[in-house]
């Protein structure tokens, strides 16, 4: 089956002729873009005719400095799809074992698939990876593995002690892929933040994407950070323009904006309140997210999805992910948030 994604905002207007719509289904920044990024992307449009920098040395520049790491242990590419793809296909042989958690991100089972690798996915433990079961899985025929921390769609995270007990443990000839799209939203004490490791891990290989908090999801802008040599081979392995020079002129000035960020990251800490009161008072269970999302049991979530489009309302329904009782709702902003609860307070 392919991915499929939240329901744009577009498509609910012609289907329904409804104007008034918010979108909680796609863990989009509810602000936008930073005015800094928005204006880099404006001035860049002049230039469009031209091809762009294969290479994003200008954003890899702006990186470097950024995470203090060096330029050569970046790789751009066209959003995080577009990096776990690179590595699968850079990586790994049709055949060969990829293990990953269950509930983990929909794109990495589809480009695993892709390639041909054979998957075996891992029961969770109350939503979170089972660090135990999961070292259990991996043998001397693991060729990659992939940690989603913090998992989407669960919001649930990975703790420091935990990823150092996977570093230590699996062999250094298997490949462990942390995807961290969600890194700007947590200030949990015991988060595994992986940068820190990859001076002391060669088969670490860490995601990032400026498609979050940065707000920046049209763009299609993330990035790989790995050992210099590993960096080497994926940027043979991407498309020479994977990734397009209003994209990339945006990023460099959204990162130079942390005060956007830090905005964001406030907005996101009290919508998440908000909602959480919202679900308690409801009665509905919601597994506690540490990103910018909350997944929530609401019987039949998708009468429940369906219900909530009629009244312009879009979340994600997580079938697809064998979660049937459950949706997915984007931390919008505070009037968004009252209007969610609003309309779920009269469906369920």
């Amino acid at each position: 089956m392919p991915y499929q994604p939240g329901k744009p905002i577009e498509t609910l207007a012609r289907e329904t002729g409804l104007v008034d719509i918010i979108k909680l289904a796609s863990n989009e920044n509810p602000l936008g873009m930073s005015e800094k990024a928005k204006d880099a992307a404006l001035q860049a449009v002049s230039r469009a005719y031209f091809y762009p920098d294969g290479g994003c040395y200008e954003l890899k520049q702006a990186l470097s400095q950024f995470y203090r790491v060096p330029a050569d242990r970046f790789t751009i590419g066209n959003g995080s799809e577009n990096n776990l793809e690179i590595i699968a296909k850079a990586l790994m042989l049709p055949g060969e074992e990829a293990v990953i958690s269950q509930y983990t991100f929909a794109t990495i089972p589809l480009v695993l698939q892709s390639v041909g690798a054979k998957l075996i996915t891992v029961p969770t433990n109350h939503w979170e990876v089972d660090c135990d079961a999961f070292l259990a899985a991996i043998n001397r025929d693991t060729k990659m593995i992939f940690i989603v921390n913090p998992n989407n769609p669960t919001g649930t995270y990975l703790t420091r002690h935990n990823m150092e007990r996977i570093l230590k443990t699996v062999s250094p000839e298997t490949w462990i892929v942390v995807d961290e799209a969600y890194n700007e939203y947590i200030d949990v004490p015991d988060y595994a933040d992986a940068l820190p490791y990859l001076q002391d891990y060669s088969n670490l290989i860490i995601t990032r994407t400026f498609s979050k908090i940065y707000g920046l999801a049209g763009l299609r802008v993330g990035y790989t950070l790995s050992h210099p040599m590993v960096a080497d081979i994926l940027n043979r392995a991407r498309l020479p323009f994977n990734v397009n020079l209003v994209g990339a002129a945006a990023a460099v000035a959204a990162l130079q904006d942390q005060t956007f960020v830090r905005e964001s990251k406030r907005v996101n800490d009290e919508g998440k309140k908000q909602l959480m009161a919202g679900f308690t008072k409801l009665n509905l269970n919601f597994i506690p997210s540490v990103g910018n999302f909350l997944t929530v049991n609401v019987g039949d979530a998708q009468a429940v999805y369906q219900k909530l489009l009629a009244k312009g309302v879009i979340v994600r329904p997580l079938n697809a992910y064998g979660m049937p009782e459950f949706v997915r709702i984007s931390i919008g902003t505070t009037a968004q948030n009252a209007r969610l609860l609003s309309c779920l307070e009269s469906e369920v």
